[in-house]
C-alpha cells in the first residue's frame, strides 16, 4: 500500500490543523493505520492508532484528549485532527499501514508501509 501524507503547515500555539493521509494499492480496510512524528534530533515518536476491524483508537498520553484519529475507509483515507497545538508538537508527522495483529499497534517496527511524512511547526 502506499501512503500520501498532506495538511502539515505553520500554526500559532493554540491553534488546529487536520492532516489526512490517503492511501493506494492494497485494501485500505485491512490495515491497522497510525501517526508517527519525529522533532528535529529526536527519535520517532508513537502520536495515535487506529486498528483495522473498528474506529477505537489509542493515543500517546503527550496528545491525548488534544489530538483525534479517524479514517474514512470508502475513501481510503486516515487523518488526524489536532486541536489546542503546542510548541512541542512540532515534527515531521507520518502515517503508517500495519498488516499485523488486530488490536493497537505502537510500535514503529511492526508497520511495513510509511508515508513520506509532512511539517507541522507550532510557533509561541
Amino acid at each position: 500500500v502506499q501512503l500520501q501524507a498532506s495538511g502539515g503547515g505553520l500554526v500559532p500555539a493554540g491553534g488546529s490543523l487536520r492532516l489526512s493521509c490517503a492511501a493506494s494499492g492494497r485494501t485500505f480496510s485491512r490495515y491497522t493505520m497510525g501517526w508517527f512524528r519525529q522533532a528535529t534530533g529526536k527519535e520517532r515518536e508513537f502520536v495515535a492508532t487506529i486498528p483495522w476491524r473498528d474506529d477505537s483508537a489509542y493515543y500517546a498520553d503527550s496528545v491525548k484528549g488534544r489530538f483525534t484519529i479517524s479514517k474514512d475507509t470508502s475513501k481510503s483515507t486516515l487523518y488526524l485532527q489536532m486541536n489546542y497545538l503546542k510548541p512541542e508538537d512540532t515534527a515531521v508527522y507520518s502515517c503508517a499501514a500495519s498488516s499485523v495483529g488486530s488490536g493497537y499497534v505502537s510500535l514503529p517496527r511492526r508497520y511495513e508501509y510509511w508515508g513520506q511524512g509532512t511539517l507541522v511547526t507550532v510557533s509561541s
